[in-house]
């Protein structure tokens, strides 16, 4: 089974105002250190029907925040998005339409395509997430190696990425299980599934099924 790590073979589609960054970068951990930079760029332009609810948080239609929900700049908030009670939006976050940041999720430095699902007890550092991805309820994007050293990701080979601090990349359609931890650098390919309570790590193919660390089964 091929495992793809190029920003192209993970991401079907981007709003138009993230396909500059997208098409910028060959692999997906490239725009992580650029988040911050154009989201301050994005809101200097200004987004078609986006407005600025506060300094450098800048907000589509029909987005519905909780009074709760604590918000920090700079960030963008996609139409028809919610974030829900207890959120904590640490800065340099972009979320795309349709999202849901759920009760007592925790996001920084992070880019959300559209229909993303962080609904319960999420933290989301360091990543990217694909369109209509999902992760279950105490699902942790881990961010930081334990030795504190570059992240490194074991693909079909290694690629030496030079940042201490990469989470989770999911490809569009990835759905991560309840309580699973998703290890520095781990890449999940589009439409694949992970059980719960699964330790990721490495570079998992598309339209697969996670049953364990190892195990992996082809979707038939």
């Amino acid at each position: 089974m091929i495992k793809l790590v190029k920003t192209k073979d993970l991401f079907s589609s981007v709003p138009n105002y993230l396909s500059p960054l997208f098409d910028s970068c060959e692999y997906p951990w490239e725009m992580l250190p650029k988040i911050k930079d154009y989201i301050l760029s994005l809101i200097k332009e200004g987004i078609q029907g986006y407005t600025l609810i506060a300094e450098n948080v800048l907000v589509g239609e029909n987005v519905k925040i909780y009074d709760t929900a604590t918000i920090e700049a700079p960030a963008i908030i996609g139409s028809g998005s919610e974030v829900r009670p207890g959120a904590f939006i640490r800065g340099s976050v972009i979320v795309g339409e349709g999202c849901v940041i759920g009760n007592s999720s925790e996001l920084k430095n992070c880019i959300l395509l559209n229909k993303v699902q962080v609904p319960h007890y999420n933290y989301i550092g360091d990543s990217i997430l694909g369109n209509k991805a999902h992760t279950g309820a105490g699902t942790i994007c881990s961010n930081l190696k334990s030795d504190g050293k570059n992240v490194v990701i074991h693909g079909d080979k290694d690629y030496e990425t030079g940042l201490r601090k990469i989470g989770g990349i999911l490809a569009d359609g990835a759905d991560v299980g309840c309580g699973s931890v998703i290890n520095p650098g781990t890449i999940i390919g589009k439409n694949t599934s992970v059980y719960p309570l699964t330790a990721l790590r490495g570079v998992y193919p598309s339209d697969c099924i996670v049953k364990a660390t190892n195990v992996i089964v082809k979707r038939v």
